[in-house]
């Protein structure tokens, strides 16, 4: 690590702005950013397949309440979600003489909590429609299998509806990662904290936030990249054959 440093301090002699430190901020700004983006997606991934196939489900008692949290945070700003949380959770009774106080008097928490939630409601509807999406002869193939409803929605319906959603899914999580941008008004020292940071400490808001710019730009085009590569492999059957 001592000579990436000696390094670093050569690249940037007798630049003021952009120093070994500056860029320490940054980096520990990218983990941040990166970890905060990375739960709240894995998390929100699991919570919504079940949320999904409740949300098909032909009983209004059942698919009401989850298109209910569904409507509520797709139709409200991520912005006050998070003060909602990060605020509110504050005023809960007897909260801060619980167990998970030292967990959530921490900004990370609370952020984490806001946008896994918010993700699992779009998620929740992406996956809801490639469900719906289902061919109703692959439903019937399985039925005529001998398979189980449940057992057709694990081997069938999923993996079928994975693949349609996989575009969609894609550009739910560069909102994600653009989104997360946000987090640092809750004290977050994420790109966008650390951007604001060398921003006050040498008044230089172009350099510092062209910067964190370009961070979430290649992060974006490494995401785009992902998805493309996994479309291209998940989805080479709906590909048209080439004449001879």
């Amino acid at each position: 690590m001592e000579p990436l440093n000696q390094w670093l301090a050569a690249v940037l002699e007798g630049n003021v702005i952009f120093t070994p430190q500056t860029l320490g901020y940054y980096w520990g700004g990218l983990v941040t950013t990166s970890q905060l983006v990375f739960l709240s997606l894995l998390v929100g991934l699991v919570l919504a397949v079940p949320l999904a196939i409740l949300r098909g489900s032909k009983h209004r008692w059942i698919k009401l309440p989850v298109y209910f949290y569904t409507y509520v945070f797709r139709g409200t700003p991520l912005l006050v979600q998070l003060y909602i949380i990060y605020y509110g959770v504050v005023f809960v009774e007897g909260i801060q003489d619980t167990m998970f106080w030292p967990i959530l008097k921490e900004a990370f928490y609370p952020a984490l909590i806001a946008f896994t939630l918010n993700t699992a409601a779009y998620t929740t509807e992406i996956f809801h429609g490639a469900i719906k999406a289902t061919s109703r002869g692959e439903i019937e193939a399985a039925r005529a299998y001998g398979m189980s409803q449940g057992l057709t929605m694990r081997r069938i319906i999923l993996p079928s509806a994975f693949r349609r959603a996989l575009p969609a899914y894609g550009n739910e999580v560069i909102f994600m990662l653009h989104a997360s941008a946000i987090a640092s008004v809750v004290t977050l020292m994420d790109i966008t904290g650390a951007a604001r940071f060398v921003y006050a400490r040498y008044y230089a808001p172009f350099e510092a936030f062209i910067f964190a710019a370009l961070i979430y730009l290649c992060l974006t085009f490494a995401i785009l990249y992902l998805f493309r590569y996994l479309e291209k492999r998940l989805l080479a059957h709906l590909k048209p054959l080439s004449g001879n």
